[in-house]
């Protein structure tokens, strides 16, 4: 659950500054709790083991349907949302600022409008973030956080830079006030300058990179000056949950070749190109069973090709699935699969090596940081389903051979992808950010 502080009597602006206090830091995430973002659920409680106080924001609620685990549940109960807050508490919380302290709040509004992409919608869209800055503020204060965290460019990241000038106005530059990001690309590396990217990276007090190749890419955007504030800290998983089978892999009899491809069915992560592969196998003879599980925009794109190749009764459609149950199918599996366009350095990657299964992915991004081609899987060029075919077919061969790179997948995961491995670092991360000066 989030730490509970103490909420001083006053909230108004001009509340002197705290004094030095264990490191608290918010944590604001555009949803929060979220499917596809359990890396930032286990990230949160690995800093909290390290002493870290946070208190979890959302600027926008996720539906109870969309809460598939005990883990998100509890987070979501104890998580503050901006746009439930606003409506309620924007008329005082800009009214005290507006009475108070004019000039700051003329400024956020300014800084708001020049911020970001230049279009007319963007720039609306700039004054609803400053709406959520002020009540961000208002609670902050309340709770003597001064330090802000988020994950992605996003409009977490547009709140928190408001948050942080209007703090800076009102506290003074010595008052503590931080915000930091976390980058994960490779989304905003091809809209950089419709996040302002260059420019939030220039604004934030520290950015932890999950990956080389990411801080590359931010390294091209931003000055020589500002590279010592881009950190790589890793995204990890938890290998006491994900574990190999108790009775390991069964790898007798002649049953078809399972494999696992789990990720949200969007355009990058490439899932047609496994149901041509699948088509191929199929065609030489190789009998396999595949199961997708994500949801998103191509489920019924995908649908259409499994009919149209007559596939139906070797690929299933799952569905999203909640981290209480994905363990489940990870130990079904043979195979992992993610043919992706697109990737950072896929946190599901981490969750199958975990888990001792082979993996098959593609040479794209911070993928090779993770996965070495021949030891833990094969690594091919994206796109190619027929090379797709072919190394699914060797592994199907060859028992021996995948659970070989099982054991060798999950013990690259045991040295530097756990969140023990990588709590200490992201924790040293936050408090540095935290004791920087403006």
């Amino acid at each position: 659950m989030t730490a509970q502080h103490p909420r001083p009597a006053s909230s108004g602006p001009d509340r002197a500054a705290p004094g030095p206090a264990r490191h608290r830091v918010a944590y604001l995430v555009s949803k929060y709790p979220a499917i596809s973002h359990t890396f930032i659920e286990r990230e949160i409680q690995a800093v909290r083991t390290q002493g870290v106080e946070v208190a979890t924001f959302s600027v926008r609620p996720c539906p109870e349907d969309e809460l598939r685990s005990s883990e998100m549940r509890a987070e979501a109960a104890s998580t503050t949302n901006l746009l439930d807050d606003v409506a309620r508490r924007f008329p005082g919380a800009h009214a005290r600022l507006l009475r108070q302290r004019p000039a700051a709040w003329a400024s956020g509004l300014r800084r708001a409008l020049w911020s970001g992409d230049r279009t007319a919608r963007a720039r609306l869209w700039q004054t609803f973030y400053f709406a959520e800055a002020v009540v961000l503020l208002d609670e902050l204060r309340r709770r003597d956080i001064r330090h802000v965290h988020v994950h992605f460019a996003n409009v977490s990241a547009d709140v928190a830079r408001l948050v942080v000038h209007l703090g800076r106005i009102i506290d003074g530059p010595d008052a503590g006030w931080r915000w930091s990001m976390t980058m994960h690309g490779p989304t905003e590396f091809e809209a950089v300058e419709k996040v302002d990217l260059a420019a939030k990276v220039a604004s934030a007090d520290g950015v932890a990179c999950i990956s080389d190749f990411c801080r590359s890419q931010l390294m091209r955007l931003v000055a020589p000056s500002q590279w010592p504030k881009l950190h790589v800290v890793r995204m990890a998983v938890d290998p006491r949950r994900y574990v190999p089978p108790p009775g390991g892999r069964d790898t007798t009899g002649d049953r078809p070749l399972r494999i696992l491809d789990v990720g949200r069915l969007v355009p990058e992560k490439g899932a047609p190109v496994l149901i041509d592969a699948v088509a191929e196998l199929r065609d030489a003879g190789v009998e396999v069973e595949v199961r997708i599980v994500g949801g998103g925009e191509l489920e019924d794109d995908l649908r259409d090709q499994i009919r149209a190749r007559d596939l139906g009764d070797r690929v299933s459609l799952l569905g999203p699935i909640g981290q209480d149950d994905i363990l489940e199918q990870y130990h079904w599996a043979d195979v992992f699969v993610l043919p992706s366009f697109q990737e950072g350095l896929p946190v599901v990657i981490m969750e199958a090596l975990a888990t001792e299964l082979p993996v098959v992915t593609t040479r794209i991004a911070a993928v090779e940081e993770l996965v070495e081609d021949g030891r833990m899987g094969r690594v091919l060029p994206p796109g190619r389903g027929d090379l797709l075919a072919g190394a699914l077919a060797d592994l199907a061969r060859d028992p021996d051979a995948r659970a070989r790179m099982g054991r060798t997948g999950r013990d690259a995961v045991l040295r530097s992808f756990t969140t023990d491995t990588t709590a200490g670092p992201m924790s040293d991360f936050l408090a540095g950010v935290g004791s920087r000066r403006s």
